[in-house]
């Protein structure tokens, strides 16, 4: 019964070795890198929900020349963000007219809560969470 077995070849537990430290290398390279795509994608959510809200305040300036009486919760309600999204963040305009439209994560945002992206009407930039770490992460490899 044995002597079928003595014939066949496999791997040795070098080769394997060989294999798993190949795998464990390319896992340590592969995974930052995705969850910085992960990051980024969870930004834009944010952006992209500012963007709708900024959008809303300034039909509400253009309609009535004002966004003395126009609120967040109105600005949400005519924005009809979806319900993960208003679920993920919490949304502040600060200004009237708003300068600075702020989201911040809340306990139920998949990496925890207090993460801040915002959009600064002066410089018309969008600046935070998965944002600017990108920026911090070229200053970096630079150095």
């Amino acid at each position: 019964m044995f002597n079928k077995f003595k014939n066949q070849k496999g791997f040795s537990l070098i080769e394997l070795l060989v294999v798993v430290v190949i795998i464990a290398i390319l896992a340590a390279i592969a995974v930052p890198i995705y969850m910085n795509y992960v990051r980024k994608a969870r930004a834009t959510e944010a952006q992209t929900a500012l963007a709708a809200i900024r959008s809303a305040y300034r039909v509400h300036y253009q309609t009535y020349s004002s966004t003395e009486n126009y609120t967040i919760e109105d600005a949400l309600k005519d924005t009809r963000l979806g319900k993960a999204t208003e679920r993920n963040w919490d949304f502040e305009a600060v200004g009237n007219p708003p300068k600075k439209y702020i989201a911040t994560s809340t306990n139920d945002f998949p990496e925890g809560e207090g993460k801040q992206v915002w959009y600064d009407v002066d410089e018309a930039e969008y600046h935070g969470y998965g944002i600017d770490d990108e920026e911090d992460e070229d200053e970096e490899a630079i150095d």
